[in-house]
């Protein structure tokens, strides 16, 4: 039985399809419906003004060119992730799926598919909520698939809940050049970066689940951006058996990620990672490392002010388990078995040994600019800047504590 359905009451709008079935059957949309929701759709992103609410009822809609949104105050919400499906699979048109430039935005309880680029990208906006969103390329790992799935960039004021990302050929989820995060309970699997941090200021990343990964959790400071990255704290988050082939694009930040590693700090500050399960990362369960340990470095100049190096970095109370046994890449596979054998494997965390020697005292950074290790199987200085020769084992210098950071405040708090 086909239902046409238009609805518009108290604010709120609802979005027209043709269906069959209804509810969680698999409803299928003829091409001319499709197009017509399409065009419906679109019409009603250039019409919205501020507190409008654009509802889009259960169905399996095609798309075929991207969406976008300029208008501040709006939300857009479907019925639940697998109910309300918009699929760009036949997308012809457009960088991203949906495109939104606007403050004090929400979308909720829908899912966005096999988009041609970035899933969902927001650019500069406040107060921003990603809620109940899934986002996936269903064909599996791939380098073709979009490369990041929820893009939040120069924003301010951001909570991602409740959501999934699966394929991303960048990261999952991303929160780039961006102040005052929230990342909880989402679940991202088969990216390459589960879940990234980059370039950002005071952002909370808990109750999280990153498995089926290349990397499951990365905080980043990446050169020639707007703003340098500090004051992420990871906790209480699942990070287990990311161990996906590296399939991002040649060139990619992300490229560099090797295959099993479970969380990833590179060139930021002050990163609190603590009260996580940490497991099974054929790498190593915590990678603390520099601008110099990757892809990127050399591809250009930097900044004068960029800090290449990670700084007041604290690893405490994490339950770590397995790991270390089949790192990725020749050089960690003879660096593993000099150091440990054959049959061995890498501690908890690995530090590539780069460190800002200018600032050095008795060998050691200043107190709050140390890497302060506590419950770690152990530690492995990998030497990086003599190409791996003179490795360490030695814990003495990562036997610190460093000034809690203080939890992130939403303000304004986002609307439920």
């Amino acid at each position: 039985m086909r239902k046409k359905l238009l609805c518009v009451a108290l604010g709120t709008i609802a979005v027209g399809a043709t269906l069959t079935g209804c509810g969680k059957g698999q409803p299928v949309a003829q091409n001319q419906s499709d197009l017509t929701f399409q065009a419906k759709l679109q019409q009603q992103l250039l019409d919205a003004k501020p507190g409008s609410v654009i509802e889009i009822p259960a169905g399996h809609y095609a798309l075929n060119r991207g969406l976008s949104l300029r208008t501040d105050g709006v939300t857009i919400r479907g019925a639940g992730m697998d109910k309300t499906v918009l699929s760009f699979k036949g997308q012809v048109s457009g960088p991203e799926g949906l495109l939104v430039n606007a403050n004090d935005f929400t979308i909720e309880n829908l899912a966005l598919e096999d988009t041609k680029g970035d899933s969902l990208k927001i650019n500069q906006g406040k107060n921003i909520t990603i809620r109940g969103v899934r986002v996936e390329w269903t064909g599996g790992p791939q380098t073709s698939n979009g490369a990041y799935g929820l893009y939040p960039v120069k924003t301010q004021n951001v909570l991602i809940e409740d959501s999934v990302v699966i394929g991303a050929s960048d990261a999952g989820i991303y929160v780039g050049q961006s102040h005052n995060i929230v990342v909880r309970r989402n679940r991202a699997e088969f990216n390459v970066a589960g879940i990234e941090i980059e370039n950002s200021i005071n952002a909370d990343v808990y109750e999280n689940t990153a498995t089926k990964n290349t990397g499951g959790i990365l905080v980043f400071n990446m050169p020639n951006l707007s703003q340098a990255g500090y004051a992420t704290r990871v906790f209480k988050n699942k990070v287990f058996d990311n161990n996906t082939d590296n399939f991002a694009a040649k060139g990619a930040a992300v490229a560099s990620v090797p295959r099993g590693s479970g969380v990833v700090v590179n060139s930021n500050d002050k990163v609190e990672i603590f009260d996580n399960d940490i497991a099974n990362h054929q790498t190593t369960n915590v990678i603390i490392s520099s601008y110099f340990s990757t892809n990127y470095y050399n591809a250009k100049g930097v900044a004068a002010d960029y800090n290449p190096y990670p700084k007041g970095i604290y690893v405490y109370g994490n339950r770590f388990s397995g790991g270390g046994d089949v790192p990725d890449g020749m050089k960690f596979k003879v660096l593993k078995t000099a150091v440990y054998g054959l049959n061995g494997h890498f501690p908890d965390v690995l530090w590539d040994g780069y460190a800002d020697a200018k600032s050095l005292v008795n060998g050691l950074p200043p107190a709050n600019d140390r890497i302060c290790i506590e419950g770690a199987s152990g530690v492995l200085n990998a030497d990086g800047p003599n190409d791996y020769k003179n490795p360490s084992t030695d814990t003495k210098p990562y036997q610190c504590t460093l000034p809690k950071l203080p939890a992130v405040v939403l303000d304004p708090a986002p609307k439920t």
